[in-house]
Parts: C-alpha cells; sequence; structure tokens
C-alpha cells in the first residue's frame, strides 16, 4: 500500500497493533505517549551537532592537538549525518521505523560511552562518527511513525505535531552551546559525550513502551510477493558505498587546506563519475539524480541552503573556539554568549513558518549573514560584550530564515511524489556546508584560533553570503512559488 505520494505507507491495523495497551489506540492518537519518545531522539542530532562547539579547546589542550585536528569533531559527526540521514530513512521504509529509531538510540548509548572514556583523539573521532550515524535514525523514524498513526486514524497528522519536531531540533540546538560549556566547566569534557548515555537509554524505554510496531510494505514488495522480497534491491548498498567513499574523500582533502593533498581531488571526481553512472541506472537510486537534473530550481535551493549554511557553520564553530582562545573567555561564557544565536534562529524560524512568502525572508537572511560578517571583520580582543552578543543574533536570525525559506522551497519545488526524497537531500546539503566549514577554520586557524583567523573567516563568511544573495535575487521561482504550494511533510 503506498501513500497519495507514491512512498510507502503502513496499514492502519499494523500502526493500531502497537499501541499502548495493546488493544485500542489512545484519545489522543497523536498525544504525549506517541511524541515524547520522538521528541527525545530528535533533539540529539542537533544538540551534539552544537554542545561540541564549546568543548573544542578543553579537547584540544587535553589531547596536544590544535583547531585543524579538533575540527575532526565537528566534521566527523556531519560526514556521518549525511550518509546515514537518507539511508536510515530508507532502512525505516524496509524494516519499520521503530526498529529503526530504537537502534539508532542503541548506538548514541555506545556512541557516549566510547566517547566518555575516550583513551585518544581517535577514540573521540571514533565516537562521534557513531553519533552521527545513530541520532540520523530518529528523525525519518518519527516521520514514518507519524505517517502511520495518520493512516491509522485516518486524518493528516496536525501541523503542530510536525511543528514540535522542528522545535525540539531548534531548541536543542539552541542550548547546545550552553549545555556544552556549563558541562565542560563543572565536569569536564567527557559529560559531553557521557550525557548520550541517560538520554538515549530513557529514550529506549519510553520507545518499546509507547511506540506502535509498524510494518511498511512497498508497492514493489506486494508486486514481488513474499518469497522476493530484497531489501538491497530497494537499499541501494553500492549507492550508499559510492557516496561514502566520494564524501570521505573529499572530506580528508577539505580537511588539511594548508597543505592540500592534490591527488585527493581527481580520486573525488572519480568516485563522483561512478556513483553518477550507478545512481542513473537504478530504478530506485539512493540519489535521484534526474530529478535533481530536471528541476533546476530545486537544484538551486540546495546550492542556496547548503552554502547559506556553510557561512553559518563557520561562525558557529570558529567564533565560540575565538571566544575562549582570542578573547579568553572560560567555555560557559562563550556558551552564553553563543546563546543569542541559536534562540534568534529558533525564534525565526517559529516566524518564517507563519510567513507565506519566500523569496523576502531568504533575501533578508543573506543580508543579515552579510552584515553579521562585517561585524566579525571589526572584532578583536577589545570588542565589547554587547558587540559580540550583536555578531551572535546576526547570524541566529539568517540561521531561522534560511531554514523555514529553503525548507518551504524544496516542498514547493520539488515532485510530489519524491518531497521525501528532496527533503533528505536538504539535510545532505546542509550537511556539506558543515564539512566544509570544518575545514576552513582549521586553515584559517591552524593551532589556535585568533583575531587574525577570525578576520579570515569573516572575508571568506561575506564573500559566500553575497553569493547566497545573488542566487536568491535572481530566483524568478521563488517569487511565484513561495505563496502557491507550500506545505508541512506528513
Amino acid at each position: 500500500m503506498t501513500d497519495t505520494a507514491g512512498r510507502p505507507a503502513l496499514s492502519a491495523a499494523g500502526a493500531e497493533a502497537g499501541t499502548a495497551g495493546g488493544s485500542h489506540a489512545p484519545a489522543d492518537p497523536f498525544g504525549s505517549r506517541l511524541m515524547a519518545p520522538l521528541l527525545i531522539g530528535s533533539v540529539l542530532n542537533p544538540v551534539n551537532s552544537t554542545m561540541i562547539a564549546t568543548g573544542l579547546v578543553a579537547i584540544g589542550h587535553d589531547f596536544g592537538v590544535g583547531a585543524a585536528r579538533t575540527a575532526w569533531l565537528v566534521a566527523s559527526l556531519y560526514l556521518a549525518s549525511a550518509v546515514a540521514q537518507p539511508a536510515l530513512g530508507r532502512l525505516a521504509d524496509l524494516l519499520g521505523p521503530r526498529r529503526v529509531f530504537v537502534s539508532g538510540l542503541l548506538v548514541v548509548c555506545a556512541a557516549g560511552l566510547v566517547g566518555a572514556l575516550a583513551p585518544a583523539f581517535g577514540w573521540l573521532i571514533a565516537s562521534r562518527v557513531l553519533l552521527g550515524v545513530g541520532t540520523s535514525a530518529a528523525y525519518p523514524a518519527a516521520m514514518a511513525l507519524l505517517r502511520a498513526q495518520s493512516s491509522a486514524v485516518g486524518r493528516e497528522t496536525p501541523r503542530p505535531v510536525l511543528g514540535r519536531l522542528s522545535l525540539a531540533a531548534l531548541g536543542s540546538a539552541a542550548v547546545g552551546p550552553v549545555l556544552g560549556g556549563v558541562l565542560t566547566a563543572t565536569a569536564g569534557w567527557r559529560a559531553i559525550f557521557a550525557v548520550n548515555v541517560p538520554l538515549a537509554l530513557i529514550g529506549i524505554t519510553l520507545a518499546l513502551l509507547w511506540l506502535p510496531r509498524t510494518r511498511m510494505t512497498s508497492e514493489e514488495d506486494t508486486a514481488a510477493g513474499p518469497g522476493n522480497r530484497t531489501a538491497g534491491a530497494a537499499f541501494d548498498p553500492l549507492g550508499i558505498a559510492l557516496f561514502t567513499a566520494a564524501l570521505t574523500t573529499l572530506m580528508i582533502f577539505l580537511m588539511d587546506l594548508a597543505r592540500p593533498n592534490w591527488p585527493l581531488l581527481p580520486a573525488v571526481l572519480g568516485l563522483a563519475a561512478v556513483l553518477t553512472w550507478w545512481q542513473l541506472r537504478r530504478p530506485r537510486p539512493f540519489i535521484d539524480l534526474r530529478m535533481i537534473g530536471r528541476n533546476r530550481s530545486l537544484a538551486l535551493t540546495y546550492l542556496r541552503h547548503g552554502t547559506a549554511y556553510l557561512v553559518i557553520y563557520m561562525v558557529m564553530y570558529g567564533y565560540a573556539q575565538w571566544l575562549e582562545e582570542g578573547h579568553g573567555y572560560s567555555a560557559s561564557r562563550a556558551g552564553l554568549i553563543m546563546l543569542p544565536m541559536s534562540g534568534a534562529a529558533a525564534v525565526c524560524s517559529l516566524l518564517g513558518a507563519r510567513t507565506k512568502g519566500i523569496y523576502a525572508p531568504l533575501v533578508l537572511a543573506a543580508v543579515l549573514l552579510a552584515a553579521g560578517s562585517g561585524v566579525l571583520l571589526l572584532a578583536d580582543e577589545s570588542t565589547p560584550l554587547v558587540a559580540l552578543l550583536l555578531a551572535a543574533v546576526l547570524f541566529g536570525l539568517p540561521q531561522g530564515l534560511s531554514s523555514t525559506g529553503n525548507q518551504a522551497a524544496v516542498y514547493a519545488q520539488a515532485p510530489p511524489a519524491s518531497v521525501g526524497a528532496a527533503a533528505g537531500l536538504q539535510r545532505t546539503s546542509q550537511y556539506l556546508g558543515a564539512i566544509t566549514a570544518a575545514g576552513l577554520i582549521g586553515l584559517f586557524y591552524g593551532q589556535r584560533a585568533t583575531a587574525a583567523g577570525l578576520h579570515g573567516i569573516a572575508m571568506v563568511a561575506g564573500a559566500l553570503s553575497l553569493a547566497v544573495l545573488a542566487l536568491t535575487a535572481t530566483d524568478r521561482a521563488l517569487r511565484g512559488r513561495g505563496h502557491t504550494r507550500t506545505r508541512t511533510p506528513t
């Protein structure tokens, strides 16, 4: 059975079979029992991606490594997430979202233990990779479970329910730098990893108690018959392996831009060519290149979104490191200074979700990114606190506007039957921006975050912000589509 967009759907009987109580659905099918574990799982990826920002300096000091190497702790999580997000979404369709959701939390629990007990820096990178994989299961599994519940009760998932998932992600990203700073200052940086263990265990317990047991049934499985179902045919493991290899090779090149390993670039191009050839042969590819090639507006949205987040992540991590090493603030104070950035992003995201248009918010976001870059270009060790807070706000506002604006653009521009895949690729473009940002931070800072390095980051951020402004201002599709077909995924 499939939904109206052609994606696999769940039978109502299967969705209700595992609800709490076992015999009948609760009074509110989208109430706290369904949402509590989903919200706990959904906060883990954003909180881990921002919580590390105020712990990088302490980690570097303990292991005797500089900013160029600690940047791997940022890039490794995003590399794992870029691959795992769409892959685990496909697995949720094939194996059932509850199973994938719980498995992801088990990986998070293991990752927290590895990081908390890490005897060497390499173990921390392994922990961050595991965190990227484990935390990437929650969002696609949550969306699949909400579709299941919609099928079971015969009505669409309410917009406020979907809004809770978005707010949980933004809110946890907002408190991440503060939480990381407080944990580092009070219990040491290892607590940044250890905190995942109790959160994951709580999520697993609630998931086993309250999430329904569901089973996805796709059109091709039904046509093939029960004896011919092959997860590999739908999952495209070779496509995932090629994408991982290309992305990993690119990341290795980007992470040492001070001494570029130029032979890696032909390797990246070769892997990308093989990946393209393989994806065009697949009836259900890991990355739908045909859809992107036919839809120029959607391709531009991915480019605009990835570039905007490249700027945002450069500042999010580079600014936090400079506040500690360059300006002399403690980890906890640096986290508090960064709080307005994520707080403004959360507030602006909620406001942006209520805006019908797409063009104006995205133009404003690009202008604010450029303005924030100008403030950082003037910052040094004598910059007063109010100016430092202003810079954080100037980068937080466009983060919220870009998130909601580009999300609306994706849902307006993507084919109705491919909205889920298109949304996954939007996340991937964002992670690619984060990986590139980590490499640039390592290039400009080297062994220590300095004002000169911050100014280099600001100049690159300003140039990229102007590029985002040009991409937005010249995209005519944004002016017409923003008012006609924006929607929330179900």
